[in-house]
């Protein structure tokens, strides 16, 4: 009995088998084997077995799946991809409006010097379509994020009302002569200061103290914006029909406003105001988490509130003495961009914002001039399209 069962403890085959190392099938029939015998068998069959769980292992592990999502707006590859796929188009599609304007009756060669002469005098409708979308885009998408609201523009602040105000003026006050004056390059500049700092005013009164509100902000310029088109509209009243038709056709939106030598003075104004929005664009995106988000994470929000609508300001005083009250541009091309950007990072929503801003201002230019023969009229157009895309959008609000 002794002998056996120190065989039997000693069985290398047991031992495997308790361990868990050899499967059944795979033992060795050490029945009749001498213990050295059974010894050998066993290292063998378990070398064997430890070579083939390797080579199993090896073979039909799984590679782990490549991490496809990273930190960012466009966390994905294809969420990029469709992204500069929708801005390689629109620069295109704004590119080939922009050239069609150039070119449509030209009636010299393509590339002739001829053609490059009759362009270069319709080059001017380019520049305004360039910087009035550049203004509208960047103003209205700043606005949106420091009101935290995507349904409203800079427009009913009172830029446009205090526009039309001041020209009305001219025109009850001095005739028209006051027309001319209107077009002049220091009635420019006096339209636009009056505009800015009747915003800082405005800005600095209602957004500093201790009872600062971005919504008592917006009701008050509201108030404001419809107390001066009353005014301008009593005065119009009093007009002889000769000067109101000279100064409706100022208060429409049109390219043709628009003068040659004003572009000098508006396009450093547009680039320093804009790139500065631009390099704001990290703390826009902070702003727009809202105002505990935005106090949490160390900012400053009152102050930067504050500077970004001061920006907003410059911007639109320079589109709307450009080229006259637009009021639902803004809106339509910034609602555009935020639903085909599909980001909330500003860096990416602005350059989609302005490519948008001048495809849909030189399509519609376009199409008036050369289709219906209504180049003045596309302040109207811009106004129908851009109401009915502001019906629609409140009417699905939550759904767009």
């Amino acid at each position: 009995m002794a002998d056996l069962y120190e065989a039997t403890y000693t069985d290398p085959a047991s031992l495997a088998r308790q361990a868990g190392q050899l499967g059944p099938s795979t033992l060795p029939d050490v029945s009749g084997a001498t213990p050295a015998a059974g010894t050998a068998q066993a290292t063998a069959a378990t070398a064997s077995g430890a070579a083939a769980r390797s080579t199993t292992a090896r073979t039909h592990t799984p590679a782990p799946a490549p991490d496809t999502r990273h930190q960012g707006a466009l966390p994905t590859r294809a969420a990029r991809v469709r992204y500069f796929a929708i801005l390689a188009g629109m620069s295109v599609f704004a590119l080939a409006a922009c050239f069609a304007l150039l070119a449509w009756d030209n009636p010299m060669p393509v590339g002739s010097e001829g053609f490059w002469l009759i362009a270069n005098l319709r080059a001017t409708n380019i520049a305004v379509i360039v910087i009035v979308a550049f203004c509208q885009a960047m103003a209205t998408v700043a606005f949106q994020t420091v009101t935290h609201n995507r349904i409203i523009t800079p427009s009913i602040m009172g830029f446009e009302s205090l526009y039309t105000l001041i020209h009305t003026s001219m025109v009850f006050f001095f005739g028209t002569v006051g027309i001319v004056a209107a077009g002049s390059t220091s009635m420019f500049l006096t339209t636009v200061g009056i505009m800015v700092v009747f915003a800082a005013f405005l800005y600095g009164w209602l957004l500093s103290g201790r009872y600062a509100n971005m919504q008592i902000m917006l009701l008050i310029g509201i108030i404001l914006g419809a107390g001066l088109g009353s005014l301008s509209t009593f005065m119009q009243r009093l007009m002889t029909p000769g000067e109101f038709d000279l100064l409706t056709a100022r208060l429409i939106g049109s390219i043709s406003n628009a003068e040659a030598s004003h572009l000098w003075i508006a396009a450093p104004i547009v680039a320093v105001a804009g790139g500065a929005l631009w390099l704001l664009a990290p703390k826009l995106n902070v702003l727009a988490l809202g105002h505990d988000a935005a106090v949490n994470l160390g900012l400053n929000q009152r102050a930067y509130n504050i500077i970004v609508l001061l920006l907003v300001s410059v911007l639109m005083a320079i589109s709307t003495a450009l080229i006259g009250p637009m009021t639902f541009f803004g809106f339509l091309i910034a609602m555009l961009a935020y639903q085909l950007a599909d980001t909330h990072d500003h860096r990416y929503v602005f350059p989609l914002a302005w490519l948008t801003g001048i495809a849909v201002l030189a399509g519609a230019y376009f199409a008036l001039k050369h289709l219906f023969y209504a180049e003045g009229a596309v302040g109207i157009i811009i106004e129908v399209v851009g109401g009915s895309f502001f019906l629609l959008y409140i009417l699905r609000k939550g759904r767009l």
